[in-house]
């Protein structure tokens, strides 16, 4: 089988996988899982070259990050290791809030090197932004964790524009990471163009769409009752209907193309620049391999205008989260 490539992050940033694996529905928020499993699409990923993982100290609150230290035991030099703090949980996974005042920042650096069981992180991210700390305080503390080799790059999840002016003025910031896919086209109004001129990379995550663009989900009863799709905008009543029809015409041009849906819909994110890395997640090794085949989809600019035309910025029904997750996204 043959590996996948890699793309830049950012103009000076590491080289990384073309495409990550994001681990969160291996702990978290889609269902049951079966850790035995993740660990063998770890390994699986890790032996296709998708060598960028992704994390946060908040999925399955800290269960998540002691996962992925499991499974890259011993493989530590082949992976390049992404996790975030901000999103803080208790310990029955309430939501407590956001955090990023300078002394949080350093206790949650250190309790995820822990749970990992590595001595650095690659790249850090601050999963939210906290409103009530000044930005340049929050990166402040991150650039102390750099200069103390606990961390070596730093990023910023769901942030505005001038929030990341203002973090890159403080400490040079090697990755943005945001929703991007056929159906959350926001960022490419501002914060894409923006991180492109700062020479900032950008790491698009759910990218399918949190499955919706693979075409495997065929009616909400498709979910069990602990899987937050369930109560989420774009996947109840009249919204479901509105965008499960888009889904189809996407699956229509894929079955032209000779990919799957899910492919086709990667594809379209990378066709977004080489600067641009997504990050589908997945707890399957069929469908990993399904995606690593995305990237031998070239999508032609007939193509890319088709599928502009079927899910034009802002055609998805539904707001991209629930209410309250909507006030903690692009501050």
């Amino acid at each position: 089988m043959h590996k996948t490539g890699t793309r830049r992050l950012g103009r000076n940033g590491p080289e990384v996988s073309a495409i990550g694996l994001g681990c969160m529905g291996m702990s978290d928020f889609y269902g049951a899982h079966d850790d035995e499993e993740s660990i063998a699409v770890i390994h699986h990923a890790l032996d296709r070259g998708v060598t960028f993982l992704d994390t946060a100290d908040m999925y399955g609150v800290g269960r998540n990050e002691e996962l992925v230290g499991r499974a890259i035991r011993g493989r530590r030099g082949e992976v390049f290791l992404a996790t975030k703090f901000g999103n803080v949980r208790g310990p029955n996974g309430e939501f407590l809030g956001v955090n990023g005042n300078p002394d949080y920042v350093r206790s949650a650096c250190e309790a995820s090197l822990k749970r990992l069981g590595v001595e650095v992180i690659d790249l850090y991210y601050q999963h939210r932004v906290d409103p009530n700390v000044p930005i340049e305080d929050t990166v402040g503390a991150m650039d102390r964790l750099k200069e103390e080799g606990k961390v070596r790059f730093l990023g910023l999840s769901e942030a505005a524009p001038r929030t990341i002016r203002a973090a890159h003025a403080t400490s040079p910031i090697t990755a943005v990471q945001t929703e991007l896919s056929l159906w959350s086209r926001d960022a490419e109004a501002e914060v894409l163009p923006t991180v492109r001129e700062l020479g900032i990379g950008f790491v698009a995550y759910s990218p399918l769409g949190r499955g919706f663009l693979t075409g495997q989900i065929k009616s909400p009863e498709d979910f069990s009752d602990d899987d937050f799709r369930k109560n989420h905008p774009r996947f109840t009543g009249e919204n479901f209907e509105k965008n499960i029809a888009l889904v189809r015409e996407v699956e229509a041009l894929a079955r032209e193309k000779g990919c799957t849906t899910a492919q086709l819909a990667l594809a379209w994110v990378l066709a977004k620049g080489e600067d641009v890395v997504p990050i589908p997640g997945t707890r399957h090794i069929r469908y990993l391999d399904d995606n690593i085949g995305a990237l031998e989809v070239k999508l032609s600019k007939e193509d890319l205008d088709r599928l502009d035309a079927i899910l034009p910025p802002g055609a998805a029904a539904g707001t991209r989260y629930p209410e309250r997750a909507m006030a903690a996204v692009n501050l």
